[in-house]
């Protein structure tokens, strides 16, 4: 079994590791036929993981943050190889989910000795996610958070706090595969494949990456009361039960918003847009679990 690792340089705090070594380190002790590549500019690591597929390569390894892990996600699509992940990011929310080792030895040796299974992909706009996608505030300060000079959970958490105070509940009508039209207001509308966006903050504990249906969390503002509901639910995985949010579940939405709103992939911002379509690809990935 041939594996590729596809490496991410600047994903992750800590800089000073030599992660080719420790993956070639662990690699080799684990027995395994592996090539590691690394990404030189964004999108490139998607480019790679079709190019190691089509040489082969039964696993391909993104090594890095969630981002890294769409991009490689998405060019393993419609293949024959598997994905696997050697968590390096800020959140590592499908690794979590997942329930793969976030320690770097721990995750080689898993992505080397896999087992495999299918999950879900979900597609907003024609971009493809696979842990979370979301409308508003969290789009919002993924946006902000990209532009913030660090990175880490500190940084990711003093942007939402600035941001909370600034932001603004958007007017949108929310359609659901089979169910009536929803007028509402959208401060944060995500669509969860997964069961959180990553350091283990449940935005939808109840999600199932193999069930074919998201998981849709609608908060429609968010005065201080609810905002600490939330939290605390975030935290605990409690959120359904906090009366902080509303939940549906829906293989496809559609969403017309009254003004542009900003939307994410994986914790990454995409752009704004008036309407959404968003839909579910049920077992459309492989992974190495």
């Amino acid at each position: 079994m041939r594996i590729c690792f596809i490496l991410n340089p600047t994903s992750g705090t800590n800089r000073r590791q030599d992660v080719p070594a420790l993956l070639t380190r662990h690699a080799t002790e684990a027995g395994a036929e592996f090539e590691i590549r690394l990404t030189e500019h964004a999108g490139h690591a998607e480019t790679l993981a079709r190019e190691a597929a089509a040489a082969g390569c039964r696993v391909v390894v993104a090594v890095g943050g969630d981002g890294t892990v769409n991009e490689v996600a998405r060019g393993l699509l419609g293949t024959g190889a598997a994905l696997g992940i050697v968590p390096r990011g800020s959140g590592n929310g499908l690794a979590r989910h997942l329930h793969l080792p976030l320690d770097l030895p721990g995750a080689v040796r898993r992505a080397c000795q896999p087992e495999f299974q299918r999950i879900d992909a979900g597609r907003i706009n024609g971009h493809w996610f696979f842990c979370t996608a979301g409308l508003g505030f969290d789009a919002h300060v993924s946006r902000m958070f990209a532009r913030a000079g660090t990175r880490g959970l500190a940084t990711y958490v003093k942007v939402a706090l600035r941001e909370y105070g600034r932001y603004q509940p958007t007017a949108v009508q929310v359609q659901l595969e089979n169910q009536d039209l929803l007028d509402t207001h959208c401060y944060v509308l995500a669509f969860a494949n997964a069961t959180q966006y990553g350091n283990n903050a449940y935005i939808a504990p109840r999600a199932n990456i193999q069930d074919g249906l998201l998981d849709l969390c609608l908060i429609d503002a968010l005065p201080l009361w609810r905002a600490l509901r939330v939290g605390v639910g975030l935290a605990l995985g409690t959120l359904p039960t906090s009366g902080g949010a509303q939940y549906h579940r829906s293989r496809h939405i559609r969403v017309r918003a009254a003004a542009p709103l900003g939307f994410h992939v994986d914790g990454d911002y995409v752009a704004e847009a008036t309407e959404f379509d968003v839909e579910l690809e049920p077992l459309a990935l492989e992974v190495a679990v």
